[in-house]
């Protein structure tokens, strides 16, 4: 297959560990750290994308908490809503490109509204390192 071709679902990483928006800060952070993760997509109980949470969505209100001992909020008080996410047919490259004008490192991929994957910066340079070592210099 030609690496221009390659779409997201050839690359995709098909775990689809994600949090609800119930789920409480702390725990949150526990699982992104047990996962090696530094975001999740929140979804209701049906998988439909409803949010994105960040480790550093999480800092603030985990240093509040240490700081005054108190109790956190769930996540739904610090996700973002307006979720960027990519299709299964969308290709590689053209999530590199995002990843470089925006910054994210890592997007839901959604298909009929619902999660079945994610796509990372480190696939994406998986991906690229790999089919780099396929070039053909002109």
């Amino acid at each position: 297959m030609k690496f221009d071709a390659l779409c997201v679902r050839d690359v995709m990483s098909r775990d689809t560990f994600h949090v609800y928006s119930n789920t409480r800060i702390d725990d949150c952070a526990e699982q992104l750290a047990r996962h090696k993760l530094s975001g999740a997509p929140v979804t209701d109980r049906y998988d439909h994308v409803i949010g994105f949470v960040s480790e550093q969505d999480l800092l603030e209100p985990l240093s509040q908490a240490v700081y005054y001992c108190h109790s956190l909020a769930d996540v739904e008080s610090v996700m973002h809503e307006q979720v960027l996410s990519v299709s299964p047919s969308m290709q590689v490259m053209q999530v590199a490109k995002l990843m470089m004008e925006d910054k994210p490192k890592i997007f839901p991929v959604v298909e009929d509204g619902r999660l079945i994957g994610v796509i990372t910066r480190r696939i994406v340079m998986q991906t690229l390192l790999k089919a780099q070592k396929t070039c053909i210099p002109v």
